[in-house]
């Protein structure tokens, strides 16, 4: 396919479960067509190089950097953003988990992780922790130093592990008598 450099180009695609249309040169990265053109703002952009994994959303079921890849690639995709994990107000279970292990800060890289998280998951249901942390090096958080973005993704996945299973309610409220 050979497009001209200095003409948009109408690009369609499924986002979130609804086919959307917009125009791009053939330079344009799919992160900014997401963003600028979609309007889907929850797709970050951070190193533009596809090393933070900020821009990570699921290109026909994978996770994919959109930062290196154009918008006119994606044309006749389906994609998946941080958008499409809520269904109205009722967070799905893994932002639920982000949100009781306090697995983000600032929030800048939280999309991406979650949806690599996500594909992660529906890949290895019952991953190891060391797993899990394999998957994350794809990513960099400077806020939460992982720990928490890792018990919850193993909280989700029903996986016990030793540094996010503490005692029992029962168990502290015992001890604390």
């Amino acid at each position: 396919m050979h497009l001209k450099a200095d003409t948009r180009h109408r690009v369609t695609l499924t986002l979130n479960d609804r086919e959307c249309s917009g125009y791009a040169e053939p330079r344009t990265l799919l992160s900014d067509f997401l963003r600028h053109e979609l309007g889907a703002t929850g797709t970050r952009v951070g190193c533009e190089h596809g090393v933070c994994g900020a821009c990570t959303v699921l290109v026909n079921g994978r996770a994919s950097r959109t930062c290196l890849m154009l918008a006119v690639q994606a044309n006749g995709s389906e994609l998946q953003t941080v958008e499409s994990l809520a269904s109205g107000d009722t967070l799905n279970d893994l932002q639920q988990a982000f949100r009781k292990h306090h697995a983000l800060q600032c929030g800048f890289c939280t999309a991406g992780i979650l949806m690599s998280s996500t594909e992660f998951l529906a890949k290895v249901p019952k991953p190891t922790e060391a797993e899990v942390r394999d998957m994350l090096s794809g990513h960099l958080c400077r806020c939460t130093g992982y720990t928490g973005i890792v018990n919850a993704i193993l909280e989700v996945a029903n996986v016990p592990n030793d540094e996010s299973s503490g005692p029992s309610d029962k168990e502290q409220e015992n001890k604390n008598v």
